[in-house]
Parts: C-alpha cells; sequence; structure tokens
C-alpha cells in the first residue's frame, strides 16, 4: 500500500468538495438571514449502562434529549430581528424555527431543522475602536431534526 492510498483510506475522492460556510443558507421564521457569522447547534441524550451478572452491561437505557443551540449574528441583523417582538427584547420572540440548508455545488442539498427557538438573552458589547459588533447569542430549542440527503 502506498501512502497515497493511507491517505484515502482507499477511498477515491468522489468530487473532491467539502461543505464550507459559503454552503449555508440560514433561515429564521423563512427569512434569509444574511448578517450571520456563526450558528452551532446539537443534541445530547442521556444514557447509561445497566449491569446485571459478571462485568459487562447487560442492556442499556436511553433517557431525555437536550437540544442546544447558539448564533451570531451583525448588530444589524440583532436590531432587525429586535424589531418583530411587541417590547423590543430578543426574549418576548414567539417562538420560530431556524432552518440551515447546506447547498453544496454538487446538489446535494441537505436541510437540518432547529424546532421552536427563543432567545434566551439580549446583549450589546461595544468597544472602543469597534468597526462592527458580533452578537453570540444562546437559544433555547425544543429540538433538532437533522436533514438527511435527498434520495437516501
Amino acid at each position: 500500500m502506498n501512502t497515497l492510498d493511507a491517505a484515502y483510506n482507499g477511498i477515491p475522492l468522489i468530487n473532491g468538495e467539502e461543505y464550507s460556510w459559503g454552503n449555508i443558507k440560514t433561515c429564521i421564521n423563512g427569512i434569509v438571514v444574511t448578517g450571520i457569522t456563526a450558528i452551532a447547534y446539537g443534541d445530547k441524550q442521556d444514557m447509561q449502562n445497566n449491569y446485571g451478572a459478571g462485568r459487562h452491561p447487560v442492556s442499556r437505557s436511553y433517557g431525555r434529549i437536550t437540544p442546544s443551540a447558539k448564533i451570531t449574528l451583525y448588530m444589524s441583523e440583532v436590531v432587525a430581528i429586535s424589531r418583530t417582538s411587541p417590547t423590543g427584547r430578543m426574549q418576548d420572540i414567539a417562538p420560530f424555527d431556524i432552518e440551515v440548508a447546506y447547498l453544496p455545488p454538487n446538489g446535494i442539498i441537505v436541510i437540518d431543522k432547529i424546532r421552536n427557538c427563543q432567545f434566551t438573552e439580549n446583549k450589546r458589547d461595544w468597544k472602543e475602536g469597534d468597526m462592527n459588533q458580533q452578537v453570540e447569542l444562546e437559544l433555547l430549542p425544543g429540538s433538532v431534526e437533522y436533514g438527511k440527503p435527498d434520495g437516501v
């Protein structure tokens, strides 16, 4: 086995392309958000091994799933979203969905949905010399639905 084969685990490149930030489009309540600089989301599930006779687990139990999400927006986007609140507070915006669409040039589209989100904070953080502000906001999501490529 040569070094090149080892680097690719023997699997040839299909199209040589990976998802990248430029392939992601994000919508909040169906509106494309252009002033976004970062998004992070996921979920964690409580799990445990159950023991009986012997030293090894005999079964496994599964508990609650806890979703998490945060988003980083330019201040202009925060102001625009704040205008949809009856009080101006981000926390008073009704629950909304966020769609994260992966749109690579190869045409295999995947859409993840972060359901029933609410902002848990409303903050600003300016300092001398700032030429723009990126605001990281924690979200309280209800669930995360992971899309799968079309046809899979």
